[in-house]
């Protein structure tokens, strides 16, 4: 899930989840509201505050997109934010952010590359061959349901916490 600003400025006032931690400052999973910014030539100061502990720090980035690598806005986040806990935030952010190159991609070559050696050189031939294209699509298509199924189920468990009284089951 990617977020780019074009603009420090149209952070301002708005509330962001906290994705990479700061030494001492915001913590992952953290909600933080951007109170000011400014952007000179030696790079960009965020003014925010902690939503939780109302503690305000001033961060520096190189880039704006140094800015968003650090945190994102989300509004799923920023309105149920007293109903989760740290983890689910975590787990949230982490299958929400999740790419199939990131994820998927990785998994499948790994898997690919195993179940080619074995039925090339264990089984050998024909036989071998034939059982490496089943496997291998079998392998792409397990993987595959296996990242779909990981959002649906995290998102799920939270949407239904905090809209209690609604089944999505």
């Amino acid at each position: 899930m990617a977020f780019m600003l074009y603009s420090i400025d149209e952070a301002i006032d708005r509330k962001y989840v906290v994705t990479k931690p700061l030494n001492g400052q915001a913590k992952v999973g953290s909600l933080i509201h951007i109170m000011d910014a400014k952007e000179s030539s030696n790079g960009i100061t965020v003014d925010y505050r902690v939503s939780q502990s109302n503690q305000s720090f001033v961060a520096k980035f190189e880039t704006v997109k140094d800015f968003c690598k650090w945190c994102r806005p989300d509004t799923f986040i920023a309105r149920h934010y007293e109903s989760l806990t740290k983890k689910e935030i975590r787990q949230y952010l982490t299958i929400t952010g999740r790419t199939f190159t990131s994820f998927c991609l990785p998994i499948i070559l790994v898997a690919l590359v195993v179940i080619w050696v074995l039925g090339l050189v264990i089984i050998k031939g024909a036989a071998g061959i034939i059982l490496s294209v089943i496997l291998s699509l079998v392998a792409v298509l397990a993987v595959l349901f296996v990242f779909k199924s990981q959002k649906e189920k995290i998102k799920l468990k939270l949407y239904s916490k905090v809209n209690v009284g609604v089944s999505f089951k």
